[in-house]
Formats: structure tokens, C-alpha cells, sequence
């Protein structure tokens, strides 16, 4: 008799095309009809009805409902890592799907991942915040130090709340198409809310991809500077 985890079950949950489509779309971080969901499938109504069943039932999504609406989310923090470091490690072996079009240079400067900033912008930031001693990365482990503390909290990051949370307060995230790591975590995400809250970024219909402002734009880049080079580190 075999003992432990079952991963089988996890993998041929998250492993057929339409429900890893689904849950790849649910990374964005809003919750989504089985309607918008069959779209992004490329399946019937009725089919998207039984995957998500299947995937509300292997504990990868949360139902909600809202009057006469149903609506589909990742279940938990835990997904979300999970997509991540599946979607990075992909990337890293070369399995990746090209689709060119007008929104994928979008995606690769800025995009949500999950409830963080992703794309070039995100790696950017997490070199910055490392290249100026604001948070330390030790063995693929990143922490915030004294000095990124009072910076962030300079900026209206409330870090004495995050620290009183379960979640992680830093962690690195494999960025499928920068090939390099963001940053994730409550930090992760309590920038990017940051920059929605300042009016620096906003989301874009039907897409993971984040536009900044000209002007939030300029003051991201401020804050966030990175010497010549940088960026090709690693």
C-alpha cells in the first residue's frame, strides 16, 4: 500500500489543457462566471461545469455566489504558489506557449501574478529593493532588512500589519517570461495595491496585463532604479 501525498491526483487535476487554462485565467486574481471560464477553455458551458466541479471538489477552487451568479476563484494562497512555481518551473524546461499579439508585449513589462506585480517591471523590483539593501536574498530566501522597513512604510506599507499575518512577508517568484524572480508574498502584494490605491496602475479588461500611468510610470521607475547592467545579472 502505497503512503503520503497523492500528487497523482493534484497532477491530472491541474494537468488536462481546458482546466489548466482555467486556473491559469483565475491567476489574474479575480473571480470568474463558468461562462467566462468555458470561454477561456475553449469548452461548452456544460463541460466547464463538470472540470470545475472537479476542481472545486480537489480543493483548487472556491465557489461563491452573488445573487443568482456563481462565481470561481483559486481556493487559497497555496494554489496560487502552486501555479506559480509550476508555470516558472515550465518556463525554465522551454515548455511555453506563444501567442503573438498586441497584448503580449504587455504582459511581459507588467502583469498581475495572482496578486503581485509579474514581467519585467516586477523583476525590477525586487532587484531594486535587493540592490539597495531594503530586503536581503540569502539562498533563494528573501527577507526585509531594518532599512527596507522604514522605506516601505515611507510609502504608506503598513509591515508591522503584514508581519501579524500567516502569510509569508517575502517570497520569490519564478517569472515565466523574465526567467528570473519577482517578488510575492504579503509584500508582493501590498505593493501592487499600493500602486493601484496612488492611481499609478490600473488593470486591464480581459488581461493579466497592468498599465501604468506616464506618471506613475515615472515614479515607479524612481523608486524602484536600477543601476546599468542590472537587470542581466543572474
Amino acid at each position: 500500500m502505497k503512503e503520503g501525498p497523492d500528487i497523482a491526483q493534484i497532477g491530472a487535476l491541474i494537468g488536462d489543457p481546458a482546466r489548466a487554462n482555467m486556473l491559469t485565467a483565475l491567476m489574474g486574481g479575480r473571480a470568474l462566471t463558468a461562462t467566462e471560464l468555458a470561454e477561456v477553455g475553449g469548452i461548452t458551458l456544460q463541460t466547464a461545469s463538470t472540470h470545475l466541479s472537479k476542481l472545486e471538489a480537489g480543493g483548487l477552487l472556491a465557489q461563491r455566489k452573488q445573487g443568482r451568479h456563481r462565481y470561481f476563484a483559486l481556493a487559497d494562497d497555496g494554489v496560487g504558489k502552486l501555479l506559480e512555481n509550476i508555470m516558472g518551473f515550465a518556463a525554465t524546461r522551454g515548455h511555453l506557449r506563444h501567442r503573438p499579439g498586441p497584448k503580449e508585449p504587455a504582459l511581459r513589462k507588467a502583469r498581475i501574478c495572482y496578486d503581485h506585480l509579474a514581467g519585467d517591471y516586477g523583476v525590477r523590483m525586487l532587484d531594486s529593493l535587493i540592490a539597495s539593501g531594503a530586503i536581503s536574498a540569502l539562498d533563494d530566501g528573501l527577507s526585509l532588512t531594518e532599512r527596507g522597513e522604514t522605506q516601505l512604510t515611507s510609502i504608506g506599507i503598513d509591515v508591522t500589519g503584514l508581519r501579524s499575518t500567516r502569510r509569508p512577508l517575502c517570497r520569490s517568484c519564478l517569472d515565466w517570461s523574465e526567467r528570473r524572480a519577482h517578488l510575492a508574498g504579503s509584500l508582493g502584494k501590498a505593493l501592487l495595491s499600493n500602486f493601484f490605491d496612488k492611481g499609478w496602475a490600473r488593470r486591464t479588461e480581459n488581461s493579466r496585463s497592468i498599465l501604468f500611468t506616464s506618471e506613475g510610470e515615472r515614479r515607479f521607475l524612481a523608486l524602484f532604479p536600477i543601476e546599468a547592467g542590472e537587470m542581466d545579472r543572474g
